[in-house]
């Protein structure tokens, strides 16, 4: 076996219509496809990443929360590439989301910092473009 990319990742929100304009509005990824599967009163988002990964966001009835952020067993959180942090934190705040101050990996020297989907999801912004990692 020969894994070759990751795929997709699955998140479950509670607030369908908020949750869908975060991800599609605010972060800009596009809709491949949208169903809702009534035997399971449930929407199922498809959502593309410009790298061809996907985000398949789900919507249940009365989903438990999270249990910490973000050190829960599991998941840890979900990070992005962007070419530039601080432009992307700053986009990030200019439309009402909380951006955490810009960090530097002691191992890679590369930027980054976390933000939170509206059901409090950990989100990274990694900087893999231009910058060389050092901070402004």
């Amino acid at each position: 076996m020969r894994l070759q990319s990751i795929h997709h990742v699955a998140i479950i929100c509670s607030d369908y219509p908020v949750s869908k304009a975060f991800y599609t509005e605010i972060l800009g990824l596009k809709i491949i496809a949208e169903n809702y599967r009534a035997q399971r009163q449930s929407y199922k988002l498809d959502l593309a990443l410009p790298g061809g990964e996907q985000i398949e966001l789900f919507s249940f009835p009365s989903p438990p929360p999270r249990p910490s952020r973000p050190e829960a067993r599991g998941l840890r959180h979900l990070s992005f590439a962007v070419d530039d942090v601080e432009s992307a934190k700053r986009w990030l705040e200019a439309r009402g989301v909380e951006v955490e101050p810009i960090r530097v990996d002691e191992y890679t020297h590369k930027r980054f910092t976390f933000f939170a989907d509206p059901d409090g999801l950990p989100l990274e912004l990694y900087e893999v473009g231009a910058k060389d990692g050092v901070a402004d």
